[in-house]
């Protein structure tokens, strides 16, 4: 590959923060409509390593959003279509790639593989969620978590802030909840929608389980381009 691809991201950044990048080993845990465009981006960036953990397989209905969701990889797992993507755009990219649930049973195992310098949480199951950020605060590791990119559309309303600080977005009002001892003691750098969520939006599943939710591929994305923000600032 052109040693010279990353020479427009080496104008913005500098050379050691360039090298910074290579050297970095993030994981991505949850790779829908946020943690796949955000694992996009953060590749394209130049990270040199990356951890994708995803559970699920592409559903047709996933295709209005997220990147690994086509026509012609429906049925495919999403962390195997997304590692193929990131090969495709840097065949040097060193890739774990791990079809599971992360659970509060066995997240701890998965952090402790490798030295990770930095989690991008886009997990959206609150139990799990909750598990990935105790125990990434438990052991100093840094991480970012998106909260609720659903039943919202403007961008203007789209915030990197902190959890506690967090409004309108009852994905995050819930995370506070299960997180509420640690308030005072520990921080969270978050997306979020100020936007109040759009209740039309949203309908009960006839299959039962979670509602479904409205969703826009350029939001979702948005959220994912924020995170990789934050992420390339903070290493």
């Amino acid at each position: 590959m052109a040693e010279n691809w990353l020479q427009r991201g080496e104008l913005l950044l500098g050379e050691e923060k360039q090298g910074v990048l290579a050297d970095a080993h993030l994981l991505v845990v949850g790779l829908g409509g946020v943690g796949s465009w955000a694992a996009e981006m953060l590749c394209r960036a130049g990270v040199g390593a990356f951890t994708l953990v995803d559970a699920d397989v592409v559903d047709v209905t996933n295709i209005n959003r997220q990147m690994p969701a086509l026509a012609s990889t429906v049925g495919q797992p999403k962390c195997d279509v997304v590692a193929q993507r990131l090969r495709a755009i840097n065949p040097d990219v060193q890739l774990v790639v791990k079809q599971q649930f992360v659970t509060p049973e066995n997240v701890a195992q998965l952090l402790d593989e490798h030295r990770f310098d930095f989690i991008v949480d886009a997990i959206d199951t609150l139990d799990p969620k909750c598990a990935l950020i105790r125990t990434c605060w438990e052991r100093g590791l840094k991480i970012i978590s998106s909260m609720g990119a659903g039943a919202k559309c403007d961008l203007a309303a789209i915030r990197s802030g902190e959890l506690w600080k967090t409004e309108h977005c009852t994905l995050a009002k819930n995370v506070r909840r299960m997180l509420r001892d640690a308030r005072g003691k520990h921080k969270l750098p978050v997306v979020y929608s100020a936007e109040e969520p759009r209740r039309d939006a949203i309908r009960p599943n006839p299959a039962g389980g979670k509602p479904i939710i409205g969703s826009l591929g350029y939001f979702a994305a948005t959220f994912g381009c924020y995170i990789a923000e934050y992420v390339i600032k903070e290493i």
